[in-house]
């Protein structure tokens, strides 16, 4: 079981960051009014306004760009970076509406200016010191919690491993349950407290505040009867279901008219999220066209005098949800393969034109995708498609290749900046290329679509890959 699915423990992520969510609001606005009263300017009803709407924004803009999700939590670059996203497009919002309604003449820009550098500084000191202080507390022994395990299985072993492992979730563990003896040698390092008869009693007499069920129980009645016995204790009981041993893309719970699901394959952003992706893909890729324009025609003359044929190829791909879609790309080669059987571009390949290899090598071809994103069929950020023809073939051989398609495709992807850009001539390649895919899907955020772009622009000019 992986790090980023403790969610279910109660730890880290439904302690600190629940608490982070509900107080940066708070410190932006608490920081808007210190302001009003050093700038000697009146908290009137327009800054009342900013700050109901800063209230309204921050959680939901900050959950978005993934400042509120557990993994990378401890790393000080990728807080600093979602704190500065989420802010910025707080700003960026803010201004669009007071643009919009005319209303900048009843504030004080200086005041208004120093409150946009001084919220993200006072939000970083705000989160260290708040983990930090939950960390002291854990050391001294508050907030902690005891706990046992019912179940001496695969997925109770590696929550085991993760309690121990993980002393910030101030998680006290006991032992085990189970019917079983732990002199069996796959069970030997396990702490056996009792049979699962036994459990209730011991979480009661020992006050244990915590119960994770790990076990599979196949006669229902006496799991009925755990549960039942464990309704007569204080303690809090979850479920540690199987399906943890697969790879989930997103560790996200649903309901259904109170049904509780667990998302093994789901689409990683929706709502705001999804708007907030949708955006940003059309401002880049309206700015690079306009941008690019005049290299762009440059280029598509000089395919034009280079060889015979189209200066755009158009490639059946597959795009969301494994539905085709057309991709445009300048035309790099003599032949235009679209059918059932296309060969990747190979080096020294004598398909492409001189002048192809060179856009090739800077990805140039490309540029064209940028219409494509703004068609809605393709997003600036994701995995990268691939020729109709390959998915059918690799969909065959790598579990989870057309896992990768639950987003829209993308001009550049976590695989490119990661070196695996251009020819996959062999089986683990691609595979290799499909787990980074995977990684994007399981691990999204706007942060990450950000730094990937930006990473992609040193990348693409210094890949040896590309032919």
């Amino acid at each position: 079981m992986q790090a980023n699915n403790l969610k279910l423990l109660g730890d880290y992520s439904s302690t600190l960051l629940p608490l982070q969510r509900a107080c940066d609001p708070i410190v932006a606005i608490a920081l808007l009014s210190i302001l009003n009263q050093l700038y000697g300017v009146p908290f009137t009803t327009p800054y009342i306004l900013l700050a109901a709407l800063t209230f309204l924004l921050a959680p939901s803009i900050f959950k978005a760009t993934g400042l509120y999700s557990a993994e990378q939590n401890d790393e000080l670059i990728a807080k600093s970076s979602r704190i500065l996203l989420g802010w910025g497009i707080i700003l960026a919002l803010l201004l669009l509406l007071g643009y919009l309604t005319h209303s900048s003449d009843y504030f004080s820009h200086k005041l208004l200016l120093t409150w946009a550098l001084s919220v993200p500084i006072g939000l970083y000191v705000f989160h260290l010191n708040l983990k930090a202080l939950l960390h002291q507390l854990r050391a001294l022994g508050c907030h902690t919690r005891t706990a046992v395990i019912a179940g001496i299985s695969e997925a109770g072993l590696d929550l085991a491993t993760q309690i121990r492992n993980s002393p910030k979730l101030g998680i006290n563990l006991h032992g085990f349950f189970d019917q079983i003896t732990s002199s069996q040698p796959k069970f030997a390092s396990s702490k056996l407290l009792g049979t699962l008869e036994e459990l209730p009693e011991y979480v009661r007499k020992h006050h244990v505040d915590v119960v994770y069920i790990a076990t599979s129980i196949k006669n229902e009645e006496t799991l009925n009867t755990l549960m039942r016995e464990l309704q007569d204790t204080t303690a809090c009981v979850y479920f540690v279901p199987n399906v943890l041993k697969f790879s989930l893309m997103r560790d996200r719970t649903h309901e259904i008219n109170g049904i509780p699901l667990i998302a093994a394959w789901t689409i990683p952003f929706s709502g705001v999220q999804s708007v907030l992706k949708r955006s940003i893909d059309i401002v880049v890729a309206s700015l690079a066209i306009a941008l690019l324009s005049p290299l762009m025609l440059v280029i598509a003359v000089g395919v034009k005098l280079s060889s015979p044929g189209p200066v755009l190829f158009k490639q059946r791909r597959y795009g969301l949800n494994g539905q085709e879609i057309i991709v445009y790309k300048f035309r790099s080669m003599t032949v235009m393969e679209n059918g059932e059987n296309v060969v990747q571009a190979k080096q020294n390949d004598p398909r492409i034109t001189k002048f192809g290899g060179f856009l090739r090598r800077t990805s140039l071809d490309e540029l064209p995708q940028f219409i494509n994103v703004l068609q809605g069929r393709m997003s600036i950020v994701g995995p990268r498609p691939h020729a109709v023809y390959h998915n059918e073939q690799y969909r065959k051989l790598i579990d989870g290749y057309m896992l990768r398609h639950k987003v829209k495709p993308g001009i550049t992807g976590l695989a490119q900046v990661n070196g695996f850009r251009g020819e996959t001539d062999t089986l683990d390649k691609m595979k290799q290329r499909v787990e980074y895919d995977l990684q994007y899907l399981k691990n999204w955020s706007l942060g990450l679509d950000l730094s990937i772009i930006f990473r992609t622009a040193f990348v693409f000019f210094h890949s040896r890959n590309a032919y």
